[in-house]
C-alpha cells in the first residue's frame, strides 16, 4: 500500500503525546536502559498503519523490523513488528504508535469485510469512503481506509465537482442545474461531474442532460433498481453511486442493485482493533 505521510505529521503526533519528557521514565532512571518491543493483535484483523506506527518508533531512536505491511490478514498472536532502543525510545512512542494501529486496523477491517461481502453479490463493484471523518484524522482514515481495499469517495472540496441540493438551491433547483451542467463542464473540462439525487426520476433527468455519475442518497433497493437499469438504458458509461445508510449489514444487498459503488461512512466508526505491544528488557 502506498499513501504519503510526511515527516512533519509524524513529529506533530510525537510531539503531541510528548512534547518535552517522560516524566515516568525520567523518574525511574530507566531512559537509556536496552529494550525490545514486539506488537501483535489479539484477534484475526486486517491490519493498518503499521508504516507510520514504524516511523514514530524510528523517530524515537529505536531500531524496528516490520513482518507484515497495512492490508495483511494477520491472525491473532502473529507478531508483525518489532523494535529495539532505548527504554526511553520506546516509551515516548510506544502509545501513539499503539493508537494509530488500533484504530486504523479497525478501520482497515470493516473496510475488508464490507467489501468482500458486497463483491460476493456484485463482484465489480467498488467501496468508496466519504469525507466524513473525525476532523483532523484525514491522512490515517484514508490509508486505514485504503489498506481495505476501500477508495476515496472524495479527497476535499478542491478535487471533484460533486452537486447538492445545496448548491441546487442557488441554481434554480434540478431543472437550473442541468441547464447549467455545460457551464460546469467549461469551468473545468478535466473534471467529471457529479450529482446527488433524491429519486429516479432525478437520476434519469441528469442522465439525459449529460451527467459523468450520479449519486442516490438513501435509495431503497427496489428504487437503486430502478436507477441502475433506466440510467445505463440512457448511457451505460454514467456511474450509479449508492450512498446514503450504507453498512457491512446491508452493503451485499445494495451491491446486488448492480450500482457501480457504494459510497459509506461506515468503515470509520466503531471498536477500534486491539493490538499487544509487549516491552521486554
Amino acid at each position: 500500500m502506498s499513501f504519503h505521510i510526511s515527516q512533519r505529521f509524524i513529529d506533530e503526533l510525537l510531539e503531541e503525546d510528548c512534547p518535552y519528557m517522560d516524566l515516568t521514565v525520567e523518574a525511574l532512571g530507566i531512559g537509556c536502559e536496552p529494550g525490545r518491543l514486539t506488537c501483535h493483535p489479539k484477534a484475526a484483523c486486517v491490519v493498518a498503519g503499521v508504516e507510520v506506527a514504524a516511523r514514530l518508533l524510528e523517530s524515537s531512536g529505536c531500531r524496528v523490523a516490520c513482518e507484515a505491511a497495512s492490508g495483511d490478514r494477520l491472525e491473532a498472536g502473529q507478531v508483525f513488528l518489532r523494535a529495539e532502543g532505548s527504554a526511553g525510545a520506546i516509551h515516548r512512542s510506544l502509545k501513539i504508535a499503539q493508537n494509530v494501529m488500533e484504530y486504523s486496523s479497525g478501520i482497515a477491517t470493516r473496510a475488508a469485510g464490507m467489501l468482500e461481502s458486497a463483491r460476493k453479490a456484485n463482484p465489480h463493484v467498488q467501496l468508496a469512503v466519504t469525507r466524513k471523518h473525525f476532523p483532523g484524522t484525514k491522512r490515517l482514515s484514508l490509508a486505514a481506509a485504503q489498506a481495505g481495499g476501500a477508495i476515496a469517495h472524495r479527497l476535499g472540496l478542491s478535487d471533484s465537482l460533486l452537486v447538492f441540493d445545496q448548491h441546487r438551491v442557488f441554481t434554480g433547483g434540478l431543472d437550473g442545474f442541468a441547464a447549467r451542467m455545460s457551464e460546469c463542464r467549461k469551468a473545468f473540462p478535466e473534471q467529471k461531474l457529479g450529482a446527488e439525487v433524491a429519486t429516479p426520476e432525478d437520476a434519469l433527468l441528469l442522465a439525459r442532460a449529460g451527467i459523468d455519475s450520479i449519486q442516490c442518497e438513501r435509495f431503497t433497493c427496489a428504487d437503486l433498481e430502478e436507477t441502475v437499469r433506466g440510467v445505463k438504458a440512457v448511457n451505460a458509461a454514467v456511474q450509479v453511486l449508492a450512498a446514503g445508510g450504507v453498512t457491512g449489514e446491508n452493503a451485499a444487498a445494495v451491491a446486488a442493485t448492480g450500482v457501480d459503488v457504494l459510497v459509506t461512512t461506515w468503515a470509520y466508526f466503531g471498536k477500534p482493533a486491539d493490538i499487544k505491544m509487549v516491552v521486554s528488557a
